[in-house]
């Protein structure tokens, strides 16, 4: 789909593109210096740039539009940061899957997160973390006939897997 700029609007787009190309080394130092990493960095400045583009109709003050492209990246940086604060890295969580006592067998849990995602998940709430049907159920909020379903249909692929092995 082509999209026909009027003139106005080719000239709003124009400056804008400018000011991007002009600023993106600085946007990107602006992230990378708040992030862990330079896919982080770059994330923050592609978020940064399409909330530019978002608003760029409503800037007042051309002649600052570097310091505006900045601040809207440190805040996108910010935010991503916050978002990646909340999550876990299931690598990081390797030495303590097996939940209280530690003492699973590496083979069957290797073998657990070889299932898909629905099985997986209520067979390792069911069977590592010691949740019933009901608990599981409200958890990832299906039936409880779903998760009797998918438990069952897990064991079977389980076996399966192990059978292979």
């Amino acid at each position: 789909m082509e999209m026909i700029l009027t003139p106005a609007a080719s000239d709003l787009h124009a400056r804008f593109c400018a000011a991007v190309t002009e600023h993106k080394l600085a946007m990107y130092r602006a992230a990378r210096a708040l992030s862990d990493c330079d896919a982080d960095a770059e994330d923050a400045v592609s978020e940064a740039i399409l909330r530019a583009w978002q608003a760029f109709p409503r800037l007042r003050d051309h002649a600052a539009i570097k310091g505006w492209l900045i601040r809207i990246t440190v805040n996108c940086a910010h935010e991503h940061r916050r978002k990646d604060a909340r999550v876990t890295y299931m690598d990081d969580l390797t030495a303590v899957a097996g939940g209280k006592s530690d003492t699973y067998d590496s083979g069957l849990w290797d073998t657990v997160c070889r299932l898909p995602m629905d099985f997986r998940a209520v067979t390792v709430l069911y069977y590592f973390e010691d949740m019933t049907t009901a608990e599981i159920a409200k958890a990832l909020g299906v039936r409880e006939g779903t998760v009797r379903s998918r438990l069952a249909r897990a064991r079977d692929r389980l076996r399966t897997l192990l059978e292979e092995e």
